[in-house]
């Protein structure tokens, strides 16, 4: 069976989801509410709500969406660095519906200082990854992931506000650099532009 090579790319669905994601988690840290219930168990399901299906599923359908057209049906054969971002989208994924659901239930966030030491290695290879095919837009994004792992350490392990703060602002960074990302992928592939993505 032959498969065409397709260059329709599903990275805007993942990096638009996790864009989203990053205002919401990264804005409440910085800037806190808007909280209309006043509560704040409501306000951190809401929020555990957007990291399990923007953060989590958003990313994870983008990941198997990309090693599916890797492996099983090679369409994207012709981008191998298309690799990592199946491995990052997925993992991301993951790992976000577990914090989401953690924030839903109201469980304990203190193993989640363990999770950031994987995480941070995993976005310093997507760093390198991409950074050695050329790729400097995406390589800036696992940049901004970096320092948010970088921050996210001693944020759990210290259970400290002030690198939890840190952790916020790089989200709310890298989300404004991932919605850029979106436009970049979107309109270069659908309307012909030449975006630097």
């Amino acid at each position: 069976m032959s498969v065409p090579i397709s260059t329709f790319w599903p990275v805007a669905i993942g990096f638009l989801s996790l864009s989203i994601n990053y205002f919401v988690q990264g804005g409440n840290t910085l800037f806190g509410g808007p909280d209309w219930s006043g509560d704040k168990t409501k306000h951190d399901r809401t929020l555990g709500l957007w990291g399990m299906f923007l953060g989590g599923f958003g990313q994870l359908i983008t990941g198997i969406y990309l090693m599916v057209g890797l492996s099983w049906f090679p369409v994207y054969r012709n981008a191998p660095p298309l690799y990592m971002a199946a491995l990052a989208f997925s993992v991301y994924g993951i790992h976000w519906i577990v914090i989401g659901l953690r924030r839903y239930t109201g469980s304990d966030h203190g193993p989640e200082a363990w999770m950031s030491i994987p995480l941070l290695g995993l976005s310093a290879l997507g760093a390198i990854s991409f950074g050695q095919a050329g790729d400097i837009p995406a390589s800036l994004l696992f940049i901004g992931l970096v320092l948010i792992y970088l921050t996210e350490i001693p944020s759990r392990f210290l259970n400290s506000k002030f690198w939890e703060k840190g952790t916020g602002l790089f989200q709310l960074l890298t989300g404004i650099w991932l919605l850029y990302l979106t436009y970049g992928v979107t309109l270069n592939f659908a309307n012909g532009m030449h975006w630097w993505v």
